[in-house]
């Protein structure tokens, strides 16, 4: 698939309101005095959104912008799709309830249906499936709930970098320090390990080296009998890190933590809260790595951008009681009719695939870019869940070879891209890192596009 080039971003004009009658700043500034201080996205993001279509969004003010953040990975499809709109619309239609707490639905069946379809072979004639509350960060709770009452342990391996949600629980077992910081009482028992981050590696190797460390250490500290961890209840983590910098783990790795939980049964939950639904090039991005979990957490992309979140796992692990997990709005029906129509699509569309080719495509563009940009310290990814990450080079190297982190100039790139009409999110330590997760029916063209604003927005911001 060759990126070509295509026409200028489009500026468009709402014939039902040709006249702009209030800007961005006069919403924003209505926002910023009405809502929470812990508002984050309009920080970084100064539009208030008037319509959305496909991968581009329009401001108030007319404006079109290619979103290459869709609802921090939520839109799979993008904006308002037309497979997911006739979903919605029928469910009104044929006035079908919209809340239906834990009971049943044709509509619900059909969401089950086609979820297990999609599971590898093998495991969905085995897997059990837990509606949660309506954000990744409920399923999560409710997978670790899980994993204790089924082993009767309370400890809990997490590893550094990762991230799981904003609940209390899910905060706890995630490694961002500045959330932590004046929140007291968090989870006990919990464990950070090391994740295997090649560019800051913890062991100052990198690379199959430092992968290979890694395991040997997590096996040689469940195996210590004064390592001073009880018996763990679970395993946690993201095969890809998305907050943490979208930090693609080794496939070897993967295959590596599965087989050192599984002879030492330790259930093994895999957060695809981000990955899942072909986003990394895979349905689910377990199965690049050939493994199976216990259990793993689906929500943003499962609903077709509705509130949505469940649990599927291995029956074994099935002892809770009645009401053990519970959640006024795990019967979003319309998210379950958006979800099996996005399901469908991805699958039938083969955009798993296309993920996988078109993100090959833009990381050796941003390779291409890196060359001649020392600034950049690291451009990794898997499939369409891609970072960038900003370093000073001025600066002394660690003794991995790293030059230390530049999250001004991330900052900087990703005003330049906005105000060149692309939209896309900085994360990673210390903010650095800027990241790609655009819809998966991003074409070759518009991937073009995004691509050229990003080489601009770089040069514009080493000139400053």
């Amino acid at each position: 698939m060759s990126l070509k080039q295509t026409a200028r971003n489009k500026k468009g004009v709402d014939p039902m309101n040709t006249q702009i009658s209030i800007s961005n700043k006069q919403l924003l500034r209505q926002q910023e005095k009405r809502e929470s201080n812990a508002r984050s996205y309009p920080r970084r993001i100064p539009l208030a959104i008037k319509k959305a279509e496909g991968v581009y969004i329009t401001d108030v003010e007319d404006r079109t912008y290619i979103d290459c953040l869709a609802g921090a990975g939520t839109l799979a499809l993008g904006h308002n799709h037309p497979v997911v709109i006739e979903a919605m619309e029928k469910v009104i239609h044929d006035r079908l309830p919209l809340h239906t707490l834990d009971l049943t639905t044709t509509v619900k069946e059909q969401f089950v249906d086609e979820l297990f379809s999609s599971l590898p072979e093998g495991f969905r004639e085995r897997s059990k499936v837990q509606f949660c509350g309506p954000t990744g960060g409920d399923a999560i709770e409710a997978a670790l709930k899980l994993a204790k009452t089924a082993t009767g342990r309370q400890s809990i391996l997490t590893f550094q970098g990762g991230y799981h949600g904003a609940t209390h629980g899910t905060m706890s077992i995630s490694g961002n320090l500045s959330p932590k910081r004046k929140v007291q009482g968090l989870i006990p028992d919990t464990h950070f390990l090391p994740y295997p981050y090649t560019y800051r590696c913890p062991f100052g190797k990198g690379g199959e080296e430092g992968h290979q460390i890694s395991s040997t250490y997590i096996e040689n500290l469940l195996d210590d009998p004064e390592s001073g961890i009880l018996p763990p209840a679970a395993m946690i983590f993201e095969t890809v890190q998305g907050e943490g910098g979208s930090i693609p783990a080794p496939v070897e790795w993967l295959k590596e933590m599965r087989r050192i939980t599984k002879e030492r049964g330790i259930p093994l939950i895999i957060d695809e809260v981000q990955t899942g639904i072909g986003r990394t090039g895979k349905m689910f991005s377990f199965e690049h790595a050939g493994i199976v979990p216990d259990a793993f957490v689906l929500s943003k992309a499962i609903g077709g951008s509705l509130p949505l979140s469940v649990v599927v796992y291995d029956e074994s692990l099935d002892t809770w009681e009645p009401g053990a997990h519970i959640g006024t709005f795990r019967g979003n029906q319309m998210a379950m009719a958006a979800g099996t129509a996005t399901l469908k699509h991805v699958k039938e569309n083969l955009l798993d695939v296309h993920a996988e080719k078109l993100g090959a495509h833009l990381l050796q563009s941003l390779k291409q870019i890196q060359q001649n940009v020392p600034e950049i310290g690291d451009v990794r990814g898997r499939g369409l869940m891609i970072g960038v990450e900003m370093v000073d080079p001025s600066l002394p190297q660690n003794r991995s070879g790293s030059y230390p982190a530049h999250p001004e100039l991330a900052s900087q790139i990703q005003r330049e891209c906005f105000n060149r009409g692309l939209i896309m999110e900085v994360g990673g330590r210390n903010g650095a890192v800027i990241r790609l997760l655009p819809p998966l029916i991003l074409t070759d063209e518009q991937a073009y596009e995004v691509i050229r604003i990003f080489d601009e927005a770089v040069r514009a911001s080493l000139k400053v």
